[in-house]
């Protein structure tokens, strides 16, 4: 989104790509894979700040999560989107570790369960990967559709947590 306040952002490696975050003045309101995530920004008008605190633990909290396939500590997020879009991310952080969901699933658990396409809409716009775990939400058959970032990486978050065999 571009009218979010963005007040810094910083880049890094991860085993899966490189890691692109943002902040606002409130918490995380960025999490991307730098290349071959749909809906990355092109820029952003923020400074880039290496030495930023949130930024610096949201990497320190990802290199853990790479290591362990969890994570000890989420950070303050700050969620852009519409009230529809904000109840799909709340519902997507109570998808505990090493479990998936359906889209249906996740529908009902918000009170629309005839919205299951506008739920994968939402799931697919979802600004903070890995943190807001959409990477969890599978087909009501349990296959593993979409992902944003791109299905192989889908399929490694869901292996390091557990979820697939390696």
């Amino acid at each position: 989104m571009t009218n979010v306040p963005y007040t810094a952002q910083r880049r890094w490696p991860s085993p899966l790509g490189t890691i692109w975050a943002a902040r606002t003045a409130l918490g995380l309101a960025g999490l991307w894979f730098a290349e071959g995530q749909k809906d990355t920004p092109k820029t952003l008008d923020a400074p880039t700040c290496e030495d930023d605190p949130l930024l610096r633990a949201v990497e320190a909290s990802l290199d853990a999560y790479w290591q362990a396939g969890c994570l000890s500590e989420r950070p303050p997020l700050d969620l852009h989107g519409t009230p529809f879009q904000r109840a799909v991310w709340q519902a997507l952080l109570e998808v505990p570790l090493g479990q998936t969901l359906s889209y249906r699933d996740l529908a009902e658990r918000i009170g629309r369960p005839q919205a299951v396409r506008a739920v994968g809409a939402a799931v697919g716009r979802n600004p903070v990967s890995i943190l807001v775990p959409c990477h969890r939400i599978v087909g009501s058959d349990g296959s593993l559709t979409g992902y944003a970032a791109g299905l192989e990486r889908k399929i490694a978050l869901l292996r390091l947590e557990g979820v697939l065999a390696a």
